[in-house]
């Protein structure tokens, strides 16, 4: 079987997390990047990684690395790589994407078109042909150039792996999939505590939490560009963990799993993806506003994504939002709160300095994690 170095992206601010989510699948971490993890992995690890990892972007296969300081160096250094070990001879292939720090190199269209050049010069010669039909299975490429040290990889992904698959409906500012389970994964939460989210949205935040609940595999309902190349990773390597990941699901688990929205529509839209990702009876959800939210249950967890004010109406609300959030909480007095926004008087409105908060980039938008913790209930005799 032949083996890899994988490079897993994800949001900035969660490689802690992907890198035990990693190390728990049994791989070893080799290294730690801001947005990125890498790790040594077999054809196996290919799927395994696409269908179980929660907080990834996508899961690559490193071709290699060189130095490039000119679009020259750029071309000699990508027609050296070994592109017929991986690339058929009617395959379709392209840079999907090129991402510049710190480098001399920084335009993304002139380093997509150079390298593609690049890549076709060293093709054609291996295969002896003139001119590529591009009619087979797709090969995306993605490339970062940091400090002008160019690294290739092979997108086995496709579809960015926080495309689960069940969210049909969204809200106007949804939170990733991805993301919204990498914050569940920053919290001490487990399927046997209370979590609600009082700005549910399109429930995205409590259907990855039910996923986690039942144990069940993030990417096991959808497919993967690598599935179409067999002779990189093995047919039998997909069915084989696909196997697994149904294996580990259990939805028939007890739950204690809210989400509530002052938008009655935004409730059908998050009942509807919770139907759709199977988990509709493990979550209640309901419309009610922040300030009405309470909840009999003790050592629970909020664990949300409020409004952010990215409107200038809305920024004029916020304080009085936040306010009613911290009203809440500390009705709640075992409770524990977990809150991203990129408002940076969350934590006055809320009337709380939090215990901890982490810097995480929300796409483009740097956002803050606060954690505002309760205390642990007793252990039970």
């Amino acid at each position: 079987m032949r083996r890899y170095e994988l490079i897993v992206p994800c949001h900035f601010g969660c490689e802690a997390v992907l890198k035990r989510e990693i190390t728990d699948l049994g791989y070893d971490v080799t290294k730690v990047e801001d947005g990125r993890v890498t790790f040594d992995g077999d054809e196996e690890a290919v799927c395994r990684a696409n269908i179980f990892l929660r907080s990834a972007e996508r899961v690559l296969i490193r071709i290699g690395s060189f130095h490039a300081e000119s679009f020259e160096e750029l071309f000699e250094g990508t027609k050296k790589l070994p592109w017929e070990e991986y690339i058929e001879k009617d395959g379709r292939f392209w840079v999907a994407k090129a991402a510049s720090v710190r480098s001399r190199l920084f335009s993304p269209s002139d380093i997509q078109s150079i390298m593609k050049k690049a890549m076709v010069e060293r093709l054609k010669e291996t295969y002896e042909v003139k001119w590529f039909p591009e009619t087979g299975n797709s090969y995306p490429l993605r490339v970062f150039i940091h400090k002008d040290e160019v690294t290739v990889g092979l997108d086995t992904t496709g579809d960015s792996l926080h495309k689960r698959g069940y969210r049909k409906l969204t809200a106007k500012a949804p939170i990733a999939e991805n993301l919204a389970a990498a914050l569940i994964l920053l919290t001490p939460w487990n399927g046997g505590r209370i979590l609600a989210d009082p700005f549910c949205g399109s429930g995205t935040i409590p259907i990855e939490a039910a996923l986690m609940a039942a144990n069940a595999a993030p990417g096991m309902n959808r497919s993967f560009t690598a599935e179409d190349w067999p002779h990189i990773v093995a047919k039998k390597n997909w069915y084989e963990a696909i196997d697994e990941a149904n294996d580990l699901a259990d939805f028939t688990v007890k739950t204690d799993i809210q989400g509530y929205d002052i938008d009655d529509e935004m409730v059908k839209i998050a009942r509807e993806n919770a139907r759709l990702a199977g988990v509709d009876h493990m979550i209640h959800f309901q419309r009610r506003p922040v300030a009405e939210f309470s909840h009999s249950g003790k050592y629970g967890f909020i664990i949300t994504n409020p409004p952010y004010g990215e409107r200038l109406e809305e920024k004029e609300k916020l304080s009085g939002l936040y306010r009613e959030i911290g009203e809440r909480f500390k009705e709640l007095d075992t409770w524990s709160m977990y809150l991203i926004t990129s408002y940076e008087d969350a934590q006055k409105a809320i009337g709380r300095k939090a215990d901890k908060n982490r810097k995480i980039y929300n796409g483009m938008m740097k956002t803050y994690f606060y954690q505002f913790m309760g205390p642990k209930p007793p252990k039970r005799g």
